[in-house]
């Protein structure tokens, strides 16, 4: 009755019988899923806990999203090299202001419940969380395998970030969760609140952590930190364009975690591939159609499908291309790339330019590509200059 709920893009469950058990006694769950915003934007990675998250809502439990606009401001060490960054009160706000918008595109609003962490940590008193940590011991919390590759490496582990893990077990217990659900990467956090629940004379929840969407790099996991992630705000044709660019070895991880075609399907399309009867640009074009159709709408899916063919297979410009007005006619490459957002710093322009990722059309010319950073560009109405295979952008002078 539950195989495809407990099996399908699952990693593991623990603990997977008594969470059968509860589920056959048909009581409603309280299944948490913590976010902590520290961008405005979610990509795909979470996409798949999200569709994860719409199977037990489908199945009428109660869906609780904790946002971590507390937490967020120290930073989740989990997985990470090096410090996170923290954000201010302000950064978060505003990343918080996109996330529910982003959701509410796969949950049902009317049936999830919306919880802030600060509700709670920011009224707590320096004698209560004291408390609350006596729960825990620095040898386990020491163990992490993030902290002590640091450790190896001279890299400081700084105490706000070992406190993260309380403050995160801490949200079950208040919520009173009975499944919190992450990706692998979160698996230590979760398993703190089981820990804390259960010490606090609570039934600990069940954890249910999902495997790790690769990035676009085909090398590390999603992330926005590391740049390689499709965020679900990203236009359609944005979106298109990563997808078409993805190594084909994630063609059939993708279907697998983000689309909705059967295991009969992924089996024969594995075959397929291993035999070099499909083409896999064909693959990744069906992939982006059914990625986007399910998060901007099938018309949305056709019209990115439409341009990105233009673009690429007809050698067109595409559609629509941001126009920039400049009031003088020669301008140095750097200037340009960085002040129309081609480009975010000196740095990397010169590295693009370098690589050959730079084109310039003159109306009336072919595309040229420019690699000497110390360029100036004369300037004519119309100018199109191209940076990598999908960002363009048309200037005027005036």
């Amino acid at each position: 009755m539950f195989t495809h709920l407990l099996n399908y893009n699952v990693e593991e469950i623990i603990e997977k019988k008594s969470l059968e058990k509860t589920l056959r006694s048909k009581k409603k769950l309280k299944i948490k899923f913590g976010v902590d915003p520290t961008s405005p934007d979610l990509h795909l990675g979470h996409f798949l806990i999200l569709k994860k998250l719409k199977e037990f809502q489908d199945l009428g439990h109660q869906i609780i999203l904790i946002f971590g606009d507390f937490t967020a401001q120290i930073g989740d060490p989990s997985e990470r090299d090096s410090e996170r960054k923290p954000l201010s009160k302000k950064e978060v706000e505003n990343n918080l202001k996109t996330y529910l918008s982003q959701i509410t595109k796969f949950l049902d609003i009317n049936k999830i419940k919306i919880e802030k962490n600060s509700k709670w940590f920011s009224k707590m008193k320096l004698e209560e969380f004291i408390k609350i940590a006596s729960n825990f011991t620095w040898q386990k919390i020491s163990r992490r395998e993030d902290f002590q590759k640091r450790i190896r490496n001279g890299i400081p582990v700084f105490l706000h970030e070992v406190l993260y893990q309380v403050l995160q077990a801490y949200d079950s217990v208040k919520i009173k969760a009975d499944v919190e659900i992450g990706g692998r990467d979160q698996k230590l956090n979760m398993l703190a609140g089981r820990d804390l629940m259960k010490a606090m004379g609570l039934k600990p929840q069940e954890v249910i952590t999902l495997p790790l969407l690769p990035g676009i790099d085909g090398k590390e996991k999603m992330s926005k930190s590391k740049g390689n992630y499709i965020g679900i705000l990203e236009k359609p044709e944005e979106k298109f364009g990563k997808i078409m660019s993805i190594p084909d070895e994630l063609i059939v991880p993708y279907f697998k975690f983000l689309t909705n075609i059967s295991h009969r399907t992924i089996s024969k399309l594995k075959e397929d591939i291993k035999k070099s009867r499909v083409n896999p640009r064909d693959l990744k074009a069906k992939l982006a159609r059914e990625i986007i159709s399910q998060i901007d709408g099938d018309k949305a899916a056709k019209i990115a499908e439409e341009e990105f063919n233009k673009v690429f297979k007809e050698k067109k410009l595409p559609s629509k291309i941001p126009t920039f007005i400049f009031k003088k006619n020669v301008f140095p490459i750097l200037d340009i790339l960085k002040e129309t957002g081609l480009c975010k710093s000196n740095k990397e322009a010169k590295r693009l330019l370098e690589e050959g990722a730079v084109k310039i059309k003159i109306p009336g010319e072919e595309f040229k590509v420019v690699k000497d950073w110390n360029h100036k560009i004369t300037l004519k109405n119309n100018t199109v200059i191209q940076v990598g295979k999908r960002k363009f952008i048309k200037i005027n002078c005036i």
